[in-house]
């Protein structure tokens, strides 16, 4: 399983870098960046919460990477709905919109 971890946060560290140059494009570009990054920090958290849980035998490790990993997918979800919103605005009227 931990192998697993490994190749799975190696394949995400690869698309995070390889997308870094992108990264503050427009929101679908964005999205694609932002969901690779938490991956990977998802890999981490994940691999450090079975640790938690072999080493403790107690499920709290898991419910606070869970919890982490909820705030950290919600925060994206609000920075693309929000850039999303700005160039769908934009687009309606011909102008750019303002900052969010």
């Amino acid at each position: 399983m931990g192998a697993i971890g490994v190749l799975a946060l190696a394949a995400n560290l690869a698309s995070v870098f390889l997308l870094l140059p992108y990264k503050d494009g427009d929101a679908n570009v964005r999205s694609v960046w932002l969901c690779s990054r938490n991956d990977a920090i998802g890999n981490l958290i994940v691999m450090g919460a079975a640790l938690g849980v072999w080493s403790t035998t107690s499920a709290w490790p898991d419910l606070a990477v869970a919890a982490i990993m909820a705030g950290i997918f919600l925060s994206s979800a609000v920075q693309i709905l929000r850039q999303a919103w700005g160039e769908y605005r934009t687009d309606e009227t011909g102008t750019k919109a303002a900052a969010a």
